[in-house]
Order: structure tokens, then sequence, then C-alpha cells
């Protein structure tokens, strides 16, 4: 029987068990013919010292007695031997599993056989794995959740000064003529439509994150879902001197959603395409198939997104160009709000930048009647 075969615990004592009886079993067998020999088949030994000794054993204690005792040592002794590698292996995943509770889960144990102490070890480093993940997940939260705050903080302080600073010039009674205070409310007013639309954005995409609120799904026909939402961007798109096109490479795309919350989503994916795709001079949105996915494009002309930016640019308030943000006044939560909607529907969103266009290209799965 070879031992590669041998697969379980169970098995391999069973094996070393057997070997240690066949052992041991030869070592008297061997042992018995040499003391045979050595007392009776030799006459040279019969006079020696060490031949008395022996007599002397033999008849006051008895021969069974000593093979008996002989027989459980050798058995002891080869069984201590053969499963001594399992033991020793089962002390290193002992020895693994304090370093991993003391030293951080980090470390790792060696899998070397495919028995049961091979998948205990296994079962060891994904429960380690998993563990750790779970930590640095829970860290990411918290990083993420001190992130949200700092940046709720400051962006809701900077136009909330800005107002506050205006009304107080003119609460003061700094202002001599009509237009100028019409010139300072008006500057408040537009600061407060800011300050809304962060707010606005700051529920949203916490309420999408949140999960509370289940998706309403249905059939939907995302080619003409897109279009119609295209046309609803006309006046933006007219304001920037901009215009839109279709590039069709697909047939019908069906899909399940729920249209309330993707037209979240591609809102965001066209407004952000028209703020920082007006020197392009025009959106274009395309439809096309891959596999059993519909693919939506969205593009724009404008300036490149640098590489640097782009693993990042869907996290809540990163601005890949401060300037350009605040021109703009973009809140920095519309690419994460679209992300995390796409998500929630199985969905998968990138983007690819280069110095001629800037594309955000959405994966969805087919819709599959039951």
């Amino acid at each position: 029987m070879n031992s590669k075969y041998i697969t379980t615990i169970r098995w391999k004592f069973i094996y070393a068990f057997l070997l240690s009886v066949l052992s041991g079993g030869l070592l008297l067998f061997a042992g018995y013919q040499l003391v045979n020999f050595m007392i009776y088949l030799n006459p040279v030994s019969e006079s020696a010292p060490y031949s008395r000794i022996l007599r002397w054993i033999i008849n006051h204690i008895g021969s069974m007695p000593l093979l008996t005792a002989a027989g459980i040592i050798s058995f002891l002794l080869f069984f201590f031997i053969y499963t001594r590698k399992i033991v020793l292996y089962l002390e290193e995943i002992t020895k693994g599993i304090r370093e991993i509770t003391s030293s951080g889960m980090s470390h790792r144990i060696e899998v070397r056989t495919t028995d049961e102490l091979g998948v205990l070890a296994e079962n060891i480093n994904e429960m380690a794995e998993r563990l750790q993940h779970s930590v640095e997940e829970e860290r990411k939260a918290v990083n993420a959740k001190n992130d949200l705050i700092t940046g709720v903080s400051h962006d809701l302080r900077t136009p909330l000064t800005s107002v506050l600073g205006f009304l107080e010039y003119i609460e003061q009674d700094r202002c001599q003529e009509e237009v100028e205070i019409r010139y300072y409310v008006s500057i408040a007013y537009n600061k407060s439509l800011v300050l809304r639309k962060l707010i606005d954005d700051l529920f949203e995409y916490t309420r999408v994150n949140s999960g509370e609120y289940p998706l309403v799904m249905e059939r939907l026909d995302l080619k003409a879902f897109i279009r119609q939402l295209a046309e609803e961007s006309v006046p933006e798109l007219t304001k920037a001197e901009m215009t839109y096109e279709i590039d069709d490479q697909a047939g019908e795309l069906w899909i399940e959603a729920s249209p309330k919350e993707l037209v979240r989503a591609y809102e965001n994916l066209i407004t952000n395409a028209i703020r920082y795709g007006r020197s392009g001079g025009k959106v274009e949105i395309g439809f096309s198939k891959r596999g059993n996915e519909a693919v939506v494009r969205i593009s724009n002309f404008g300036e490149m997104i640098a590489e640097s930016d782009i693993p990042f640019i869907f996290e809540r308030f990163y601005r890949a160009e401060k300037s350009r943000s605040q021109h703009t006044g973009g809140s920095g939560l519309g690419l994460a709000i679209s992300k995390s909607i796409v998500e929630r529907h199985n969905g998968v969103i990138y983007v690819e930048s280069s110095p001629l266009r800037t594309d955000f290209i959405t994966y969805f799965p087919f819709f599959i009647e039951s």
C-alpha cells in the first residue's frame, strides 16, 4: 500500500498501525532468532556472561512476558515514528493559529497534505483571509465615513459662508443702491442653489448606498429610455452650445431595471459629459452588444482625464481638477451615485479617456424571460 493513495487521517493512522504491527513483529522475530542463536545454537557463546544472563532472565521471567513487553515497546516506537509527520503538521497548524491570533491575520499556514489536516489548514487560511478582508473593509468604511464628513463639511461651508457674508452685508445697510442689493441677493441666491444641489446629491448618495429602498424592477427598453433622456437634455445642451449624436450598433436592448433609479444614473453621466465636454461641441451616445450584455456609451470630446485620476473618478467628492469643478459647480457626488445605481442593477461602469475623447461605458445583463 502506497501512502500517496491514503488521503484521510483515519486511513493514515490505520496504515501507521499496520506498519507498526508489521515492523514490530519483524523486529521481534529477528530478536527471537538472534537470542535463540546466541543461547542455543552457538556453542561458543554458551559460556559467555551475556548468555548466562539471558538464560537467567528467560528462566525467571519467561519468554512470553519478555516478548509481550518487547512487542508493546517496539509497536509504540514504530507508531511514533510513522505518525510523527502527522503530529508535527498538527503542531504546525496549532502554532499557525496562535500566529494568526497574536501577530495579525496576514500569517498563512502552508497546506502540505490533502487529508483533513490539509483541509483544516485551507479553511483556517480562508477564514483568516475573510477576517482580514472584513477588517480592511471596516477600516475603509471608517475612513470613508470620516472623508464623507470632511467633504460634506467643506462643501457645505463654502457656499454657506458666501450666502451669510452677502446677507450680512445687506443686513448691515452697507449697500447704497437697489442695483447693488439685487446684485448681492442674486449671488446669495445662486450660492443657495449650489447648496441645495449638494444637499440633494448627498441625500441621494446616502439613499442609494443604504440599500434600504428595494429596487422596483421591470422590463425596460434601454435604447428608448436613453433616447428620451437625451431629448430631455436638449435645453441644457443648447445652453452649452452643444448637440448630441446617436451611434446605434445594436438591435433591441432589453434589460431588467428600475427606471426611477436608472434615470438618475444616466442624467448624471449626460450632465457630466456636457459639463466637461463643452469644447468638443457634442455628446455622443452609443449602443452596442457584448455577449449577453447591453452596452451604453456616453462620450464627450473635451479635456482628457489624467490617467492617475481614472481609478478614483467614481469616488465621492473626488475632483480631477479643482478649478474646473468649482467653475462648473459640480458636487463631486454625481459619478459616485451613478456607479452605485449601476452596480445595484448588477451592471458595470468604467471610464476610458484619451486626448480625443472620454467615454463612460455601462454594461447590463439582458432581460431573460422566466
